[in-house]
């Protein structure tokens, strides 16, 4: 167990090691100059020439590269050419909003998929099957940022049923303790404040869950037709135990490993496909902030960006498949066995 653990930090570590290694490159091979950027657009070329060796791209390569490596370790991302504020400041007071957007998004896809899963796995080969497969095939292959902007024209600008923007009203938001505005207004205990922030992040999550519905929906009806093909299952059918017990404990207990997997790694998913929704909907999460950085040219603020992502996705898939191993002795058992 514990060499199975020790192998899979390692295999994290290398592979963010790779994502940095990665962001890297990427900086260098961006088109334009960040010292030009960092200096402004007024900077005579003795300050930006100033600005370039303040920032370290004077230096060799490899120093650059060490110097970069180092910072990611300790959590020092640079400073934005931008705004001249540190980068890690800038990402921890945005990212609390788009974790908030995915955690929601994510309760959706839960509330919306498991349901059509189940329900097609037990009408297979029926009206109902085929339909909720045709559904989930449509609903799969629509671009989150064209559903983004419709679901914002019809239920915002010509329903009026949801805001369009932002994640309160004016003078809608509560006290700012954590930085996540629907667990701020539970802590103070204003219902008002958190109806607000619902709302306002309604209509972006449910666009930003639209494709992993259809991705765990599909899967659980997969997982749930072969485990209800089991011989365990037959045996228990057999004993007269209850329809409804045989479903979710048996049934679905037997597929919930894969789901669980699948639904894991939605997260680093999401937070990835965050960015556009964020634009649509004017949310100041990490995709706006991307979004201004790019905008602006301001190269050390979107890979500090990328990397966060990153790093969010490697941990999560680490997090996954250890939950995933603890769980399903079958898992457990074929990993040790390999280890």
């Amino acid at each position: 167990m514990a060499h199975y653990v020790l192998r899979r930090l390692a295999l994290a570590a290398f592979a963010l090691w790779g994502v940095a290694t990665l962001v890297f490159l990427m900086s260098r091979l961006i088109p334009g100059d960040i010292a030009a950027v960092a200096a402004g657009r007024l900077a005579t070329p003795e300050q930006v020439e100033q600005m370039r060796v303040t920032l370290g791209l004077d230096r060799p390569l490899v120093v650059q590269y060490a110097d970069y490596l180092l910072g990611a370790v300790t959590g020092d991302f640079g400073v934005s050419a931008y705004t001249h504020r540190p980068i890690v400041e800038e990402v921890a007071e945005v990212l609390p909003s788009t974790v908030q957007l995915v955690l929601m998004g994510m309760f959706i896809t839960v509330v919306v998929a498991l349901p059509l899963g189940i329900w097609a796995a037990l009408r297979e080969g029926r009206g109902a099957d085929a339909a909720i497969r045709i559904l989930l095939v449509l609903k799969g292959g629509i671009p989150v940022f064209w559903l983004a902007i419709v679901l914002r024209w019809v239920f915002g600008s010509i329903l009026g049923w949801f805001p369009i923007t932002g994640e309160n009203s004016i003078g809608g938001a509560p006290p700012d303790v954590t930085g996540f505005t629907i667990l701020d207004s539970l802590l103070f205990g204003s219902f008002a404040n958190l109806r607000d922030s619902v709302s306002h992040l309604f209509l972006p999550a449910l666009a930003l869950s639209a494709p992993f519905i259809s991705t765990l929906a599909r899967n659980v009806r997969s997982n749930m037709l072969t485990a209800m093909r089991s011989d365990y299952i037959t045996f228990a059918v057999s004993k007269g135990v209850p329809p409804g017990r045989v479903v979710m404990r048996h049934g679905f207990r037997s597929a919930f490993g894969s789901t669980l997997t699948i639904f894991g790694l939605q997260f680093g998913w999401m937070i990835s496909a965050a960015v556009l929704v964020e634009t649509v909907f004017a949310l100041q999460g990490i995709g706006s902030l991307m979004y201004k950085s790019i905008v602006n040219h301001d190269t050390f603020a979107v890979l500090g960006s990328v990397l966060v992502i990153g790093f969010v996705f490697v941990f999560t898939s680490l997090v996954v498949d250890l939950l995933h191993m603890l769980l399903d002795p079958r898992v457990r058992t074929a990993q040790l066995a390999r280890a």
